[in-house]
């Protein structure tokens, strides 16, 4: 998670929102993003998904069994989607989202009986410091206004 936290922090200092999100199998990376949606004006360039589509091209598969993605905020549906798609073996988050998240708050697509494949969830770790992280970089944004996140 600090990975992935590192690469948050990273996403911030260029205007993203910071969320990072790292893959890793077998002990060794895989992969690491922070969200690009303002860069990229791409709705879907999630740190989720671009780190999924940069780890399956480092295995030259689409498949990333055995593979755990850890990211800073809880994924949202196309995210947990696309780890369902990828056949991951876990997701660890750091801190939900109550306005968005789909690996327990919405609801929880790594568990879905009728999709292909289900997959480990376990959340909050280090979750204060992310959260913190996107309170800040939204407060910032506000001018320090407090108000909603």
């Amino acid at each position: 998670m600090g990975e992935a936290l590192d690469v948050a922090r990273r996403a911030a200092s260029i205007g993203e929102v910071p969320i990072g999100a790292v893959v890793v199998r077998d002990g060794a990376v895989l992969a690491t993003a922070h969200n690009r949606r303002e860069i990229d004006r791409d709705p879907t360039a999630h740190a989720e998904l671009l780190a999924l589509r940069q780890a399956a091209g480092t295995l030259g598969d689409w498949r990333l069994d055995g593979a755990t993605v850890y990211v800073t905020l809880e994924p949202c549906a196309m995210c947990a989607g696309a780890m369902v798609l990828a056949r991951i073996a876990a997701c660890v988050y750091a801190c939900p989202d109550p306005k968005g998240g789909f690996l327990g708050t919405l609801g929880d697509l790594s568990q879905v009986a009728g999709l292909n494949h289900r997959f480990a969830v376990r959340s909050g770790v280090r979750a204060d410091e992310a959260s913190e992280m996107l309170k800040s970089f939204f407060r910032g944004l506000r001018g320090g206004r407090e108000g909603v996140d």
